[in-house]
Formats: C-alpha cells, structure tokens, sequence
C-alpha cells in the first residue's frame, strides 16, 4: 500500500511554487495556482491541517506531478 506523505496546504503551495506555479488568486482558504504552460489547480488551506490523501493525489494529477517529483520537491 502506498502512502503519501502529510502536506499542509502552505507546505504543498511552496513547493508547487518550485516547479513554476503561481498563486493566480484567492477566495477564501482556496488558493488557485496556475503554471505557464495551462496546467491548474486549487490547493486548501487551512491552519493546523494536512491535505488529505485523495485530495493529495487529484492536485498531483492536476498538476501532473508524480508522488517521487513531490517528495524530492521539484
């Protein structure tokens, strides 16, 4: 069984940031990201939380970013 490991969503938001996305806008605790080359996606944040492993794994497919690229942090 796989597992991913624990981000919270500032945590998750910084390292998006390393492989060039950029926070485009916000409302309310979601944080919209976007990358030059169209790809997307919404990433959560709330205080004292970690993303949740389904979630986790839709951003990565958003962002098209395999769990080893995460973990090494672009």
């Amino acid at each position: 069984m796989s597992t991913f490991p624990a981000f919270s969503g500032t945590r998750l938001i910084q390292t998006l940031k390393r492989f060039g996305f950029e926070v485009v806008r916000i409302k309310g605790s979601h944080h919209f990201l976007s990358h030059p080359d169209g790809r997307c996606t919404v990433v959560p944040v709330h205080r004292g939380e970690t993303i949740g492993r389904g979630l986790l794994a839709q951003i990565l497919r958003d962002c098209e970013i395999t769990r080893e690229e995460l973990c090494q942090g672009g």
